[in-house]
């Protein structure tokens, strides 16, 4: 029992960490990877409502989802691939125990123009999306949505 059995960071635990890796090692275009991204599902931690008397129950639908700022004020929206990649990042935002697995596409359809979005941060398995990256997602999805 001893930690023989853990598993590296870097070890990808499902077929969206899997396509992460490949895209990291350039076996996956970044372009590829992003249009395959939009077809998974990813943890997006939430905010837990005080006083709900349920840890990680929202007693209302508008979640607060977890952003936060870097040194030059650009605005991160925080992913993960999975609940079990967010509990060591997590544990810095103890009001940010909920969360709920979404479409990926799901997410950047609600999202404004401006933001980055950061994909299990400080994890080597990780990746940051800029805001260029974003705002072309969301001209992707635009032009998709007006054809269909």
């Amino acid at each position: 029992m001893g930690g023989q059995d853990l598993v590296p960071t870097s070890e990808p635990k499902s077929e969206l960490e899997k396509k992460l890796l490949a895209a990291m090692s350039g076996e996956l275009s970044s372009e590829d990877f992003m249009r395959q991204l939009m077809g998974e599902q990813i943890f997006i931690p939430i905010r837990d409502e005080p006083d709900s008397g349920i840890k990680g129950f929202q007693r209302t639908t508008k979640g607060t989802p977890l952003v936060i700022e870097d040194d030059d004020g650009m605005k991160i929206l925080v992913l993960f691939t999975s609940p079990d990649r967010a509990k060591d990042f997590l544990a810095e935002f103890p009001d940010y125990s909920g969360g709920l697995l979404a479409d990926f596409k799901w997410i950047v359809e609600r999202m404004a123009a401006g933001f980055a979005i950061s994909v299990n941060p400080g994890l080597e398995l990780g990746i940051d999306i800029e805001p260029e990256i974003v705002t072309e997602m969301l001209s992707l999805l635009a032009s998709q949505a007006t054809k269909s």
